[in-house]
């Protein structure tokens, strides 16, 4: 499967309301900067506002960039049930494993995985189910309950040398940091707050866009 992941959007309801925006407006003035691929993240959210999110960004984003559904299994069938162009889920460590996963959402269906240690990594690849791995974080990030400490650049480098899956960055990242992501050998980055929190969501993934694709 080919994915392009340079840039990854992964959502956060709350920064975009903070920001005057809803998910909407949001995820679709990401995408005319140059956003790739999103995914739907509600960590507070129960299954019906979560499910309600996904159909409601499934409606408007263009056909050409997948719409994954982070963790919840459920809510992914659901969208699927209910019509929604939905292209896949990416699961952490402590949801069920990464096999069990495949056989509920399909052959067809993407599957990525976070992973930050060597033998996540390397389990990854064994189970021959994953589609790409998102490994961080790289800087200090706010957007998630009970992150664990930055690893820094050189960390995240030799991560990604270990493994062979396609691979994102993910954790606190700016415009800053694309350059040297993309020469440590990563596959793209996903961010949150550059982009949800962003005053113009476009102007953002441009200028995060450039930044990989230039390093300036």
């Amino acid at each position: 499967m080919s994915l392009d992941l340079a840039l990854y959007l992964v959502t956060d309801s709350g920064q975009c309301a903070r920001a005057g925006r809803s998910l909407q407006e949001t995820v679709l003035r990401a995408v005319e900067g140059g956003v790739r691929i999103v995914q739907i993240r509600e960590k507070e959210a129960g299954a019906r506002e979560f499910l309600a999110n996904v159909c409601a960004v499934a409606q408007v984003l263009p056909a050409q960039v997948p719409l994954l559904v982070n963790d919840r299994i459920d809510v992914f069938l659901a969208a699927r049930a209910a019509g929604a162009r939905v292209a896949g889920v990416h699961i952490g460590q402590s949801e069920i494993p990464a096999e069990l996963a495949r056989q509920l959402i399909g052959p067809q269906a993407i599957l990525g995985l976070s992973a930050a240690t060597p033998a996540a990594l390397a389990e990854a690849e064994r189970c021959g189910v994953v589609d790409y791995v998102g490994i961080g974080p790289l800087n200090t990030t706010t957007t998630k309950k009970n992150a664990p400490p930055a690893l820094g650049l050189p960390a995240l480098q030799a991560l990604r040398q270990g493994v062979r899956l396609p691979a994102v960055a993910i954790g606190g990242i700016g415009s800053g940091d694309m350059a040297g992501l993309r020469a440590a050998g990563f596959d793209g980055a996903a961010v949150v707050s550059a982009i949800c929190a962003a005053p113009d969501p476009s102007q953002a993934a441009q200028a995060l866009l450039q930044a990989w694709q230039h390093g300036a």
